[in-house]
């Protein structure tokens, strides 16, 4: 990955920006620039990229299994809610159908024929017996609505019970894929700590800025309001931390910073890089336009904003800021117009 991160000479930074958890271009620059007797420490660099790609990767998946989980909860919690209600409606007509048998037991709980002729008014009797028949009625249709309130309760219960299993899955998935990110993570950390002193400083320093210019965006015109708002929202971020699995305000990661500037401008995107880069309109990147997301490798596992003139701001990896760069940072898969 190392390979295809360096950045151009004339890259533009914002002061004090870093990257995110994609890039280490300026850093893998930094640390080429090291003399030669720093060879041996190459193919720790080589690691340490490779392990933030796939946690990158991994981080991703993380951000989708706990979209999944969160849709889940509210339809889990949805569903409690409908059967609760549904329960409370049954309860109601049981009692009805409970005081319904009850007056008919009272009211005409011998036979027929005995009763009539035991009765001292027989018209009454009659007129009393056609009542006891249309309460008959109304209470088998009342029944008839209890069975099928049953079978709907049943069905909900079902459902519920389904999507509670999936909700312990996805709930595992995060987990499973929170725990890849953090080991990738520390071994990387790790293997950084492994290089001397003056590789290490130089890897930081290269982390935190890459560069000393704000690039030139001079005559830059975003095509309408919704892309000027987005790209807007992405500058008001440079220079907060990369977080993975972060939506912002204080920290994001590639796809959450995409998410959260696009919100600013009324537009939902969907959670993932991967997903992101069908929330639009494809195009070449030769007509790029400021605001069009760039997906970058064959997988989509980073996403950054297309500003102009050749940049973009992205959130790279962990301890490099929210920052610009150059768009050919890496192999571009994809550009979206949303």
């Amino acid at each position: 990955m190392g390979s295809h991160r360096r950045l151009v000479p004339t890259s533009g930074f914002n002061r004090g920006a870093g990257t995110a958890l994609c890039v280490l271009s300026a850093a893998t620059a930094a640390l080429g620039a090291v003399p030669a007797h720093a060879a041996p420490h190459t193919d720790i660099k080589a690691e340490v990229d490779r392990l933030y790609e796939e946690a990158e990767k991994a981080t991703q998946a993380y951000d989708k299994a706990d979209e999944t989980a969160a849709t889940l909860r509210r339809e889990v919690g949805q569903a409690q809610d409908g059967i609760a209600r549904r329960q409370q409606r049954i309860n109601t007509m049981r009692d009805a159908l409970g005081s319904l048998a009850g007056a008919q037991y009272r009211s005409g709980g011998i036979d027929p024929t005995v009763a009539l002729l035991f009765s001292d008014d027989p018209a009454d009797y009659l007129d009393k017996a056609s009542t006891l028949d249309r309460v008959s009625v109304h209470q088998a249709g009342q029944l008839r609505e209890l069975r099928s309130a049953l079978r709907e309760l049943a069905q909900e219960r079902a459902e519920a019970a389904g999507k509670l299993a999936e909700l312990q899955k996805s709930r595992t998935a995060v987990a499973a894929h929170k725990k890849t990110v953090e080991q990738k993570l520390a071994k990387a950390r790790q293997l950084l700590n492994s290089l001397p002193f003056g590789q290490r400083a130089a890897y930081d320093r290269a982390s935190r800025s890459g560069g000393d210019d704000i690039p030139d965006l001079s005559g830059v015109v975003p095509p309408d309001a919704r892309a000027a708002a987005a790209i807007a929202a992405a500058r008001s971020a440079l220079g907060r931390p990369y977080v993975w699995g972060a939506t912002g305000p204080s920290g994001f990661d590639c796809s959450g910073l995409m998410q959260w500037s696009y919100a600013h401008a009324g537009v939902h995107l969907p959670r993932t890089s991967q997903e992101q880069r069908f929330a639009g309109r494809q195009v070449p990147l030769s007509q790029a336009q400021p605001g069009d997301l760039v997906v970058y490798r064959s997988d989509a596992s980073h996403v950054a904003m297309y500003v102009g003139n050749g940049q973009v701001i992205h959130a790279p990896y962990p301890g490099a800021p929210v920052r610009y760069d150059r768009v050919n940072m890496m192999p571009v898969s994809s550009v979206t117009r949303v």
